[in-house]
């Protein structure tokens, strides 16, 4: 067998009739384990417009010489980069930092070499600390200051030229050994550096989001049941009407679940029912009719200049609206008949409709991120998430990422942010942790947590440690729901109104995002579809009407 094991290794064996030596061979320094990074630099990690990013890495030489060591970082607007001072931690570790001052990428790299200034500066202390006499190694300091003399500039420059003359004088030999132990010779080491045989370690990226991606507090309503008129199918202005109570109980991002054309074939009555009955509303995740698809708004809740007119509202009380992507269609989608290559059609020639066994849906297609198809349909949700961009929505709660291609939401992120880099991405997978842990690594900007089945101190403890305390600090930001739309957990089915006060108080404090589905929350509704977690008489299949101008211990909490 002829192949080489060592093939692409950074050193090659002596072969039989030639040396092969590496590149590089005078550069002694290492870096590595260098923080934050993910999975070896593959992924940029996060940090927050404003804040101080920490950057470390063990930085070792043989031997005992000094080592120098810089941090190079820019903004991907930028041309030059940007050049920092590294500190010593312990166990040779260096730590430097520098602030994300703009929304966007920035990459950071480290440079190390052998400082043979400061490992001169240091050798000759030590010799004029034990008596003896400096001869040569006056000789190598002035070659070291003629370095320096070109490199300084302004008073620097002037006083290096009057020390140069100093060493240069054998009559002045006590002053200039008053020079090399001076602070002014240590300032002049760190900030006119001799770099030879530099290393440099490999480029890492960080993305700096705005600041409503690390502190936001979400309250999430079903527009249609913003009304206060029993009967009546609510809408946009309906809900414009409820900004001033989401402003008074502190909340600053509205969360409305789908806002689309909801489907009629295999439309869901209440309780999930396969029998709806004239006048109830659907689903608002079966969407897509006559009346459009994702880019669509519905009828009953308004226009698109009613929605504009939401988006624009809501800021006047410091609030955004965060819209809902759920990649799926009812039947009566237009992409059903225009791109039915998007869906998995089975051996009888229907279109498989979602399921969850035992739990079906026969009201949805979900689709089929491996049709042959793809490229279109990748251009397709990326064309849907910027019209609502071009709506004005910054925010968008994803439904269910984690049954979608990761691939996909690698590109549409980087696409998105590429023209829209304040957009918000929030992961709703509540799925295996390693996958929730790569959709927060391609891209998402916040995601769903375990929190809402984290109950005990000891697994609260534990939770909050692996958030904050491992490398999911660097890249997974949590947003913590005591419950959702779609979960009523069991600790809340027995509506005992303490438990609701302390599950979203310390969702509140625990965590820099967090969120609640209300107005059900505040007025302790815990009817359970038993055994499951779930809402009975759920708002995701009927209007509900409520009290809006209510007021209570929880709502108190709230604000």
């Amino acid at each position: 067998n002829n192949s080489n094991i060592f093939e692409g290794r950074n050193y090659t064996p002596m072969t039989k009739n030639k040396i092969i030596l590496p590149s590089g061979g005078k550069i002694r320094a290492v870096i590595e384990n260098i923080q934050p990074e993910i999975n070896g630099g593959k992924y940029a990690t996060k940090t927050i417009q404003g804040q101080k990013v920490q950057i470390s890495a063990d930085i070792l030489i043989d031997g005992h010489d000094y080592l120098g060591q810089r941090l190079w970082y820019k903004h991907e607007s930028e041309k030059s980069w940007t050049e920092k001072p590294m500190f010593a931690q312990v166990n040779d570790r260096f730590g430097g930092e520098f602030t994300a001052e703009k929304i966007g990428f920035y990459a950071f790299k480290i440079e190390a070499w052998v400082d043979h200034f400061a490992t001169w500066q240091h050798e000759v202390d030590e010799k004029i600390k034990a008596g003896l006499k400096l001869e040569v190694e006056l000789l190598v300091g002035l070659d070291f200051l003629n370095i320096i003399a070109k490199l300084a500039k302004g008073q620097d420059k002037e006083d290096i030229k009057k020390a140069i003359g100093i060493f240069k004088n054998p009559e002045k030999y006590e002053e200039a050994t008053w020079i090399c132990r001076s602070e002014q010779m240590h300032l002049w080491i760190d900030n006119y550096p001799i770099k030879e045989n530099t290393c440099w370690s490999e480029e890492r990226l960080i993305f700096a989001d705005r600041v409503k991606a690390e502190f936001s507090a979400w309250y999430s309503i079903f527009p249609r049941s913003a009304t206060k008129e029993v009967g009546k199918h609510g809408t946009f202005k309906d809900v414009e009407k409820l900004l001033p109570r989401i402003q008074e109980l502190g909340f600053d991002v509205l969360y409305l679940p789908p806002v689309h054309p909801i489907g009629q074939t295999f439309r869901k009555g209440k309780n999930n029912s396969t029998e709806c009955l004239p006048g109830e509303p659907g689903v608002p995740y079966g969407i897509g009719s006559s009346e459009g698809g994702h880019t669509a708004i519905h009828s009953e809740l308004g226009n698109l200049d009613e929605f504009k007119q939401l988006v624009e509202e809501c800021k006047k009380y410091g609030i955004e609206l965060a819209m809902d992507l759920a990649i799926q269609c009812s039947p009566d989608h237009p992409w059903v008949t225009e791109h039915p290559a998007w869906f998995k059609i089975l051996p009888d020639g229907t279109i498989k409709y979602a399921e969850n066994p035992p739990k079906k849906y026969q009201d949805i297609y979900p689709i089929n991120f491996e049709s042959d198809d793809w490229q279109n349909l990748w251009i397709e949700l990326k064309n849907v998430i910027f019209t609502w961009a071009e709506w004005g929505v910054k925010i968008i709660r994803v439904d269910n990422p984690h049954t979608k291609s990761f691939g996909f939401w690698e590109w549409v992120i980087a696409e998105t942010r590429a023209i829209y880099p304040e957009m918000i991405f929030l992961s709703e997978a509540f799925t295996k942790p390693k996958v929730m842990q790569q959709l927060a690594k391609v891209g998402f900007t916040q995601s769903y947590t375990y929190y809402t089945w984290r109950n005990s101190k000891a697994e609260l403890i534990e939770y909050i440690t692996e958030l904050t305390k491992t490398d999911m600090k660097d890249y997974f930001r949590p947003n913590f729901w005591p419950n959702t739309h779609d979960i009523n957990p069991y600790i809340l089915q027995s509506g005992h109104e303490p438990m609701f006060l302390i599950k979203y108080f310390m969702a509140a404090t625990l965590s820099s995002n967090y969120g609640v589905f209300g107005p059900s929350y505040e007025y302790l509704y815990h009817d359970a579809n038993l055994p499951k977690e779930e809402y009975k008489n759920s708002e995701k299949y009927e209007i509900k009407y409520w009290d809006w101008d209510k007021r209570n211990k929880i709502t108190h909490i709230y604000s």
